[in-house]
């Protein structure tokens, strides 16, 4: 069987308290964005895993779609083992949780294959297993997030009138450092609000708080930023703790597209 885990951006990140389990509490919203991967699983004597596109650090043996089958295979002695191939395309450590969309769309595409009958909310706990962003490439649609980013609830966003760039450049930005250099502040027009009105108004209004950290360690990202504003970017933000960025333009055909050349040497995408 085959399929296309699809990677998300953030329309704003807000860092809001720092819990007692150690993980900090957030305030996000979850938009599919269509880069994807190509993940592929057939009925195996053993179990494998082999990859091919972008290199994938680490050890394969902890790749989220591997533990997905495991975690599955738990409640299900009848899942029989397969060989799994994920041919990566969404860029990796840029905040767009292509790790999770694999791990998700697994157990998806095992739910489906070998028919386990597994429901929406059983899914998504099985995904909470897996990862803080992977419940959320169960539902695969606009959504609110709270609490780790596990929490979640769709929400009525439609930006196809609009075109959408995405801009990688490779820079791999540490997710705990990113946490460890926010100051969490709960104060603030919450995000829900904010992405109720229309986009020409999020410029000065949604914002990512992972950005300013980053900037100050990396002054060339900010200059991604600029650029995709400089083409006409009606909103720009970096996704997640970054480094990826994204610009929402207008899909009036008289405005000039933004040109890859803006960005050499930098995975670009424009939708």
């Amino acid at each position: 069987m085959l399929s296309f885990p699809n990677c998300k951006i953030n329309l704003g990140l807000r860092i809001l308290r720092r819990r007692e389990d150690g993980y900090h509490e957030l305030e996000t919203a979850f938009y599919p964005f269509p880069v994807k991967d190509v993940l592929e699983t057939i009925r195996s004597e053993a179990l494998s895993f082999t990859a091919t596109g972008l290199p994938i650090p680490g050890d394969a043996s902890t790749n989220l779609c591997l533990k997905a089958w495991q975690l599955l295979k738990k409640d299900f002695e009848q899942l029989p083992p397969v060989g799994i191939h994920l041919h990566k395309h969404i860029p990796i450590g840029a905040g767009l949780g292509g790790g999770s969309a694999d791990g998700a769309c697994m157990l998806l595409q095992l739910n489906r294959q070998f028919r386990l009958g597994l429901e929406v909310d059983r899914l998504m706990d099985y995904a909470a297993q897996l990862g803080s962003d992977c419940p959320f490439f169960i539902l695969n649609k606009p959504c609110l997030a709270g609490g780790r980013g596990e929490k979640l609830e769709p929400v009525e966003l439609d930006l196809s009138g609009f075109r959408l760039a995405l801009v990688s450049p490779g820079v791999h930005i540490g997710t705990a450092w990113a946490f460890s250099q926010c100051i969490p502040a709960e104060e603030g027009r919450s995000i829900r609000d904010i992405i109720a009105r229309p986009v020409e108004t999020w410029k000065d209004q949604l914002v990512n708080d992972f950005e300013k950290p980053v900037f100050l360690a990396h002054p060339g990202l900010k200059k991604i930023k600029e650029q995709l504003y400089g083409a006409g970017a009606l909103y720009a933000s970096m996704t997640g703790s970054g480094s990826a960025f994204y610009g929402i333009f207008p899909r009036d055909a008289g405005l000039t597209p933004p040109d890859a050349s803006l960005f050499p040497g930098h995975f670009f995408s424009f939708v």
